[in-house]
């Protein structure tokens, strides 16, 4: 079984997550501006990683555009955000508006709490962080909005570890090439 690891992030944490799962699973890791359509013929296992930028999944639009060859693949999608993975009905709509529907049945969803350091944000989207807190009315919830975060670890990648070991076979020494 050959898998490959595709991955569209904004600040990074997306980044780190799919180097990471490259490492543990010994699979092939590229952005998905990198990723060659060809060689995504050549996988029957897809791992990809999407950062979440104002609730809309950033590889969105990679997925639709590669939909012809990937949607009879295994896909185990990991979603990196600040969303809190108690507020499932937030995550939930991800879902409904990032994964086309005819690659949803294939797909085996992971979410992973990202980061953000504000000083690292760009200007444009500080702006948009303060009016989006400025908006909201409780107090704490609004400083918990402006606060930095880092939830960044790599023990949050072991459930897909662990999903994508067993689905590509239990005692295989290795899942790449």
């Amino acid at each position: 079984m050959k898998g490959i690891i595709i991955y569209k992030g904004k600040y990074g944490a997306t980044a780190q997550y799919a180097r990471w799962l490259s490492e543990e699973l010994n699979l092939p890791v590229f952005s998905s501006e990198n990723s060659d359509q060809e060689n995504l013929l050549a996988y029957d296992l897809l791992v990809i990683g999407t950062s979440v930028y104002i609730g809309k999944l950033q590889i969105a639009s990679w997925l639709k555009d590669h939909l012809p060859l990937i949607r009879n693949k295994k896909i185990f999608l990991f979603l990196v955000s600040a969303t809190p993975p108690d507020e499932n009905e937030k995550l939930q709509d991800y879902i409904k508006s990032g994964i086309p529907d005819q690659i949803r049945p294939n797909c085996q969803v992971f979410y992973l709490r990202g980061k953000m350091i504000v000083k690292d944000l760009s200007l444009k989207d500080r702006l948009l962080l303060k009016m989006g807190a400025w908006m909201v009315k409780d107090p704490q919830e609004r400083k918990k909005m402006l606060t930095d975060f880092n939830s960044v670890q790599k023990e949050n990648i072991t459930g897909i570890v662990t999903a994508v070991k067993k689905y590509a076979g239990a005692g295989q020494p290795s899942l790449a090439l």
